[in-house]
């Protein structure tokens, strides 16, 4: 396991025990950050229109469409890190 596998992996627990919750928009982030480090492009279909919150972390994830894994694991335990305070 790589260092930032391992950093990757310490980001996500760190993630469940933050302070305090972050706003939506960082929370998308943070999930659509995990979801293409952890399993690359957006796969699946989309959800239904009615299931808002799936629609909105499908988009969030679908937006990193591209990015390099490594990358994003990275901007995750950035993103995470400058949470914890």
């Amino acid at each position: 396991m790589s260092d930032l596998d391992e950093r990757f992996e310490q980001a996500t627990q760190d993630a469940k025990q933050l302070p305090e919750r972050p706003d939506n928009d960082t929370m998308l982030s943070l999930y659509a950050l995990y979801k293409q480090g952890s399993q690359g492009d957006v796969s699946g279909e989309k959800p239904g229109f009615f299931d808002f919150v799936g629609v909105a972390k499908y988009e969030a994830w679908e937006k990193k469409k591209g990015m390099d894994p490594e990358q994003a694991k990275q901007e995750y335990v950035d993103l995470v890190e400058s949470l914890k305070g």
